[in-house]
């Protein structure tokens, strides 16, 4: 059952990625920009270095990524105030609208399909995988 248990888990994240995706293509963004986009609405300020660790991705595909989001006007990069040798990076006005819209529809993609599921379902699955992915993170380390 533990190998049915992961494939399930990477059959259900594909699934939701490609529904994610065609949902949200219509914005122009690539799922890479906005992952980046949503990061940044969630933890204001970050490194570019942070970012890319929470993205897990290289810091210099972090930077392309960034610098064409930047040209759109949708993030900025900010000296930080202690180290001018580093930057933050700060979603701008015009990035609100976008990602209210791709909350949006993540929330009712998570809510179509956790349908099937009680309340108490939903907060027993949640737990067990915050569970399991705390698990691996320290592992990780």
């Amino acid at each position: 059952m533990q190998r049915e248990i992961s494939f399930l888990l990477h059959d259900i994240a594909r699934r939701t990625r490609y529904a994610f995706d065609a949902r949200a293509r219509a914005s122009g963004l690539t799922r890479a920009q906005w992952r980046v986009l949503i990061n940044l609405a969630h933890v204001d300020g970050p490194t570019q270095s942070e970012l890319a660790v929470a993205l897990d991705v290289e810091r210099i595909t972090l930077c392309r990524m960034v610098d064409r989001l930047a040209e759109a006007g949708l993030v900025e990069r900010r000296a930080d105030p202690s180290d001018r040798r580093v930057w933050r990076l700060h979603l701008t006005e015009k990035a609100g609208p976008l990602v209210d819209r791709l909350s949006g529809i993540a929330n009712e993609m998570e809510e179509k399909m956790l349908f099937p599921l009680s309340a108490e379902q939903r907060d027993l699955l949640g737990g067990l995988l915050l569970t399991i992915d705390q698990k691996l993170r320290l592992q990780q380390n």
